[in-house]
This record gives structure tokens, sequence and C-alpha cells, in this order.
């Protein structure tokens, strides 16, 4: 809830200010029930006592040799989602999900084989961060945590929850988070881009494009026969960036389907006039997937050539020994469905 739900669930016999100390104590205390909201008198604590937050639970996680964790949060209804934290040297990262499954079935990504259960609310987006904040101790002001909502789902297709979380998460008087340090990841919805453009505080956006032909995009991400990819680019050209932002593409690398030196020749044109950078993420392998990952060299042959057009960065892979990595979340819960590793 914002300030002025809280403030109607309170109803007229409580102050106004009542409504942002509660806010306050959700969002930046982080208690776990209203009974400790200490900031509050003892009488109104007391009443607010039953009130459920339906924060999630972990139901269950599995921790990665490179350091990674992947959560299986238990939502109010028995649902589940995942929700990975990839901890490093001088940052953490907190991939959260936007949706139960994904309707978008890319090709690639072992969650489209899941199909689409429902959208989370804002509630449960928002905590996620929160969970994976309290248990291990992060602070969402701090500059060396980012969240990126990557996660399971399209958050495109969940816009107005992904936007209301996106609200209290940038509120300094809520989570608190910058700008600078949350991305949300859309596979190409065109209308909710200049939808999500007009917002004026909202988070970097990323563009999952694995794809230099309209219909090599096709055959990888279905999506591309309602969103063309030149109406795509035409709006990413639309887009208002911030004077300190760049747009971010994604591309999935797909041995001897995506990777050739004429694609990325391609991709370079086709960002070319576009203040961004490119992400080139190697194909992570999961049962079900028809692809398999490019060798070393032509991952970096691709990159080098994107490289004199535009920054493209190499994503280095993080939890693939417990299915955490990108285009990976399908709710894997043993270790005999995990992938062995070379």
């Amino acid at each position: 809830m914002e300030i002025a739900e809280i403030q109607a669930l309170l109803g007229a016999s409580q102050p106004a200010f009542r409504a942002r100390q509660i806010y306050s104590a959700l969002y930046k205390q982080k208690i776990k029930g209203l009974a400790d909201a200490s900031n509050l008198p003892k009488e109104l604590r007391g009443e607010l006592a039953q009130i459920e937050l339906g924060l999630p639970e972990a139901e269950n996680y599995f921790d990665s040799a490179d350091g990674t964790r992947r959560y299986l949060l238990r939502l109010r209804d028995g649902r589940t989602v995942e929700t990975v934290l990839m901890p490093e040297q001088d940052r953490s990262t907190v991939c959260i999900s936007t949706q139960v499954g994904c309707p978008v079935d890319c090709k690639f990504c072992l969650t489209a084989l899941m199909g689409l259960e429902r959208s989370l609310t804002a509630g449960e987006i928002i905590g996620q961060v929160l969970h994976v904040a309290s248990a291990h101790g992060l602070s969402p002001q701090d500059a060396r945590l980012n969240v990126v909502m990557m996660g399971m789902g399209e958050p495109l297709l969940n816009l107005e929850n992904v936007l209301k979380a996106s609200r209290i998460l940038l509120d300094p008087n809520g989570v608190g988070m910058s700008p600078r340090r949350i991305t949300v990841s859309t596979s190409g919805i065109i209308p909710k881009i200049a939808e999500f453009a007009k917002e004026p505080l909202r988070p970097k956006l990323a563009i999952s494009l694995n794809a230099s032909t309209e219909e090599q995009r096709r055959e990888l991400m279905p999506i591309t026969r309602k969103y063309h990819l030149k109406d795509l680019m035409a709006a990413c050209r639309a887009y208002p960036l911030r004077p300190w932002e760049k747009l971010t593409f994604e591309y999935v690398l797909l041995k001897g389907v995506n990777d050739t030196e004429a694609d990325a020749r391609r991709v370079a044109r086709l960002v070319a006039n576009i203040n961004c950078k490119v992400n080139v993420i190697a194909l992570n392998p999961g049962p079900g997937i028809p692809f398999q990952t490019p060798d070393p060299e032509h991952v970096e042959a691709f990159q080098s050539i994107v490289r004199r057009t535009v920054p493209c960065f190499l994503r280095k892979p993080r939890g693939l020994d417990i299915y955490a990595a990108c285009g990976q979340l399908k709710r894997t819960t043993t270790a005999g469905e995990f992938p062995i590793l070379n």
C-alpha cells in the first residue's frame, strides 16, 4: 500500500500522519508485523497487530558454488516464485520476479515452459526485495545494492503493479532506492514501453533483443509476430533517456542460430543511433531447451564486432549449478534436476 491507501484503511479516526508512520515502518524499518511498529502508540499497535503484511516466506533455497543463492518464495495463495541474490565484492544484485511463470514463450527460456499462472501484486514484488535484504543484512538504500526485474515473468504485462512497486522502492520516504539501481527488462511490449516512459520516477529499461532480423526473432520470440522488430527499434529510438542513462539491450547467444559475425554486424547497425549498451549472454542450458551454448571464441567475436559501435559487455553467468542463471528459473527443486557442469 501507498500512503493514501494506508490512510483509507485507518479511516477518519486516525490523523493523517499515522499513515506516514506506518509507511515508514513497513518500508524503511522493514518490520515483520505491525505490532513491531515502534513509532506507533501501543494501543494502535494492538489494534493493527492482527493485520497480516503478506510478506513472502522462503519455502526453500539453493546455494551455488559461486555464492549465488536462489530462493523459492511462497506467496499467500501457496504459489511460489523465484528470487535470486548475486553477491559480488563491490555490490550485490537481487533478481526479482513480476509474474508466476511467463506468457511470452521465448524458445530459449525455461520459465516459458511454465506458462503464466498469474501476475504478482505490487506488495509481492516489493516483498522479494525486503525478504532478501532482511535475510542478508542488506540495505536497499545502499548504492551497492541493485534490483533487476529479470526473473520470472514479463514486467510490462504487469505494468500497473510494476509501476506501483517501483514508486515505493524509489520513494525516499519508502524503501529509498535510486532509479540508477533498478532495471526493468522487457521482451518488447511496444505500447507499454511508451506508457512506462511517461512515468516521472521510473527504473532503467532493458530490452531483450536476442535476434538480428525479424524472421529470426519471430522464431525465437513469438511476441515479435505482434510487435515487429522495426517497430520495437523505433520505440527504442524514441524512448526518452535521462541525462545519466543508457538503454540496455540484452542478447542471448544461441550456438549456430544467432551468434554469427553477420548477426553481430546487423545488431550493431540496429542499435547504432541509440545511446545504449549491449549485454551479451551465452545461453544458460536447461532440459527442454532445443539450443546449445556457443563456443567461447564465437562469443568473443560477436562481442568484439558489436563493441566497435556501442559498449558491449559479456554477462558472466551466476548460479548455473543451481538453475539460478538468466533463463533458467523454473522452480527446480531437486538436485537431480540441476545441470551437470564440466
